[in-house]
């Protein structure tokens, strides 16, 4: 029996090409041992049967952003959800077309976090742009939110909700605020602030039950199951 050697080396001495050449083949998901894609250049072959992909390219794999619908009432950091993304959870109607690659899971930046204990939409990306426009640019960046709420409004209550407020002494953007149903607030807000929307509804004397993050920017959370992700197409912007 030979030697096991690194699954690299082995494909570049198969396909007569470089080192680099054949891990970006095996990165991108083209190459399979005994059947079973692997995607580990490091990985150790011996007399396995291994193949190439007929339709591979030696395109790097490109970075990806991952929607992910955080379950409410969870004490969870942002690093947590994110442990939570694999290929057990993927949402089975993701329509982005992209081959799921082991690469995808991993320097992943977690941007505007949800405030415990809501649910709803979490941003996880590779992509600096992404990153740069959700964190840099996040006072700039609409997010809209379905509140659960006990109480009710007074006769102008719903026009104080779309008041400006002032919070731990600092003048926030007046909040879009409309009914969704009885019990339920639709809450839109740019560069929201850690307890604004609870300040926001105490001041009106509601009290919040239960908060859902259902937008950024343009993005929706739309009908992603809870606990499930999606990759963010091509051509979907925030």
């Amino acid at each position: 029996m030979s030697e096991p050697v690194r699954l690299a080396k082995r494909l570049a001495e198969m396909m007569s090409c470089s080192r680099r050449e054949a891990e970006l083949y095996i990165e991108g998901g083209w190459v399979s041992v005994d059947g079973a894609v692997v995607q580990a250049p490091q990985f150790r072959v011996a007399g396995e049967k291994i193949e190439l992909h007929p339709d591979a390219t030696l395109a790097p794999v490109e970075p990806v952003t991952i929607l992910f619908h955080s379950p409410g009432n969870t004490i969870l950091a942002c690093e947590d959800s994110a442990a939570q993304i694999s290929l057990d959870n993927h949402a089975a109607d993701d329509s982005s077309r992209i081959r799921p690659l082991k690469k995808h899971f991993s320097r992943l930046t977690a941007t505007l976090p949800l405030e415990p204990p809501a649910g709803g939409l979490l941003v996880f990306t590779q992509d600096w742009r992404v990153a740069r426009k959700l964190i840099d640019d996040a006072a700039t960046v609409e997010q809209e939110y379905i509140v659960e709420v006990d109480g009710e409004l007074g006769l102008h209550g719903l026009k104080q909700l779309n008041q400006k407020h002032l919070l731990n002494g600092r003048e926030l953007p007046a909040a879009k605020v409309s009914w969704q149903n009885e019990t339920r607030l639709r809450v839109a807000l740019k560069g929201a602030q850690p307890g604004q929307i609870a300040h926001l509804c105490r001041s009106a004397g509601l009290a919040v039950r239960s908060m859902k993050r259902i937008r950024i920017g343009k993005v929706s959370l739309a009908k992603l199951p809870p606990g499930q992700w999606r990759f963010l197409p091509s051509g979907e912007r925030f």
